[in-house]
């Protein structure tokens, strides 16, 4: 099976983004498929800070660490690597990966290549899609709706619908539903996966201490989640070495 690699960005902060990476490993965790991840939120790394074993924190632009995540796909041992772009940066890191010869190599079957674009409630951040268009030939193109923050999406009519997705292939739409507020907040406070939530699991191994109510909600969650991503071709490809 080709490595797969799967970028999660967005040029608008505050959609959720790097919980719709978190969402992903964490599917790939229940599963039992084997993931590694890169934050490029560098120093801090949101995501490294749920997922330590599997996440390096790195500076995209750093060309060392660009190699870090593209020279090792093959030899990693690992069939699917999931870099969350930092915030803000999705159309830089596109035309740097397209500079370096990265799409070009999708497009040639090096490897599968996806991007989950996360998109908030507006026109402006729907005008991503257009931005952004002439990066996708080659890749799987997921728009993700994330609901996480109490977000009203307006409904997309045909007019829009035609105006920023006729011209794309392969293009896919999912929506991460909502959290219960407390549920989502005390996963964050725990610094724990959403799996481990769930199975009351601490972050140093030890038995947890979190609401059986709460944790309903999050399996709850995960369980629509689920229903979400088995639309999506790529991720199920992943799953059955398909590709």
């Amino acid at each position: 099976m080709k490595p797969t690699l799967i970028l999660v960005g967005a040029d608008k902060g505050g959609v959720g983004k790097t919980t719709v990476a978190r969402a992903l490993l964490d599917y790939f965790a229940r599963k039992n498929v084997l993931v590694r991840a890169f934050d490029t939120e560098n120093p801090r790394g949101s995501l490294h800070r749920f997922y330590p074993s599997i996440t390096e924190i790195i500076d995209l632009g750093n060309v060392a660490n660009q190699m870090r995540i593209l020279d090792t796909m093959e030899t990693a041992n690992v069939p699917l690597t999931v870099v969350d772009l930092k915030a803000g940066n999705l159309s830089y890191s596109l035309d740097l990966f397209d500079r370096i010869g990265v799409l070009e190599a999708a497009r040639n079957g090096m490897f599968n290549l996806g991007l989950f674009h996360v998109v908030g409630p507006s026109i402006a951040s729907l005008d991503e899609i257009g931005e952004i268009a002439r990066y996708l030939p080659g890749m799987e193109y997921v728009v993700c709706r994330n609901f996480i923050n109490e977000t009203n999406f307006f409904e997309w009519d045909e007019a829009t619908y035609r105006k920023y997705f006729a011209q794309l292939t392969k293009t896919q739409e999912i929506n991460l539903p909502k959290l219960n507020e407390m549920a989502y907040e005390q996963v964050d406070v725990a610094g724990v996966t959403f799996k481990d939530f769930i199975d009351n699991r601490a972050a140093d191994g030890s038995q947890g201490k979190f609401s059986f109510v709460l944790r309903g909600y999050v399996r709850k969650w995960c369980a629509e989640i689920d229903a979400e991503f088995q639309h999506v071709k790529m991720l199920q490809d992943v799953l059955t070495g398909s590709r």
